[in-house]
């Protein structure tokens, strides 16, 4: 384990290609999905994995988890998945003639939501009041969750048999939505040597501590982002709800997570003060899944992305000397 301390930006940039090394030595070929969930986890963000099954969504979680050397808990959503199986139960202890809270498998700095839109639109729910104040109610008292606290979700896509598509309350809470697809050649040939004898993920060691996340997480949110900066993310969100093709554009939520996004990318190549290019690099998987087309663009084939693409060459970009 390395020095966890992060005292400035090219310390918060060493440890950030880090980590990013450590989880690419099981998920080959995947450098950027690598990178987008790191920098969710620093802008205090949770992350939703879509995909088919099989392409190394669980992996990727797992391989996160272990890299940063936090508490994590997995949670496989089924349809009979209870809500206090996520958050926790009150249980009366006879002994002591009072109600014992006992934790749910949230209660970890790493949570693997795994086939969320398996589980009943109820026991989902059970995760708002977790991944949106970082904490718990049960039977009217409040528990707190340890920092640093993260959700990552998997999900096959809607039209797989035996899901619940999450509703648009759920999906806003996710910072990113991010899809592995499918590995290159070389990559999956890689995959086949690498995990055809072994498991990697077993002999995966934390490059990184709790207390070295937390750090980056700080330090993140010292990055300096200009008024014009500011107006520029605004003027994007607004933007989805102004375009004819969306039925319901980005909400103020999506602009907060984007400047938290912004901010994280900035730290992570080594500046304290954010770019234009920062903030278009994240435009997709912030703002893609907070969009609904309307029925006339989805009869068209249009998709999120080619609408978010087509606005941020329409949004004028602030000059340098204005940022």
């Amino acid at each position: 384990m390395t020095d966890s301390s992060v005292r400035d930006f090219s310390d918060f940039q060493t440890s950030f290609e880090r980590i990013v090394s450590n989880v690419e030595k099981t998920i080959r070929g995947k450098a950027d999905v690598v990178r987008l969930a790191l920098i969710a986890m620093v802008a205090e963000g949770h992350v939703l994995i879509e995909d088919i099954p099989g392409v190394g969504k669980t992996m990727l979680a797992k391989s996160v988890a272990k890299s940063v050397g936090c508490t994590w808990s997995r949670i496989q959503f089924t349809p009979d998945l209870l809500p206090t199986d996520v958050t926790g139960v009150s249980i009366y202890d006879a002994s002591g003639e009072e109600f014992q809270f006992k934790p749910g498998a949230v209660f970890a700095n790493i949570c693997l939501a795994d086939e969320i839109n398996r589980a009943s639109p109820k026991t989902q729910a059970a995760l708002l009041e977790c991944m949106e104040e970082g904490q718990v109610t049960v039977d009217g008292t409040t528990h707190e969750l340890e920092e640093p606290f993260m959700v990552i979700a998997t999900q096959n896509p809607v039209e797989h048999e035996g899901t619940y598509p999450l509703p648009e309350s759920q999906l806003d809470r996710f910072t990113m939505r991010l899809s592995m697809g499918y590995p290159s050649r070389e990559s999956e040939l890689e995959i086949l040597e690498r995990h055809g004898a072994k498991e990697p993920l077993r002999e995966l060691a934390p490059v990184a501590d709790p207390n070295e996340v937390v750090g980056l997480i700080k330090l993140a949110r010292e990055v300096h982002v200009a008024p014009s900066l500011k107006r520029y993310i605004v003027q994007m969100t607004e933007a989805t709800r102004d375009h004819p093709d969306v039925y319901l554009g980005a909400s103020p939520r999506a602009s907060l997570y984007l400047l938290r996004a912004a901010r994280a990318v900035a730290a992570s190549r080594g500046r304290d003060y954010v770019i234009p290019d920062d903030i278009k690099d994240i435009v997709n998987p912030v703002l893609g899944h907070r969009i609904l087309l309307s029925p006339e663009a989805q009869m068209r084939g249009a998709s999120a992305e080619d609408i978010l693409d087509n606005l941020v060459g329409r949004v004028p970009i602030p000059a340098r000397e204005q940022a």
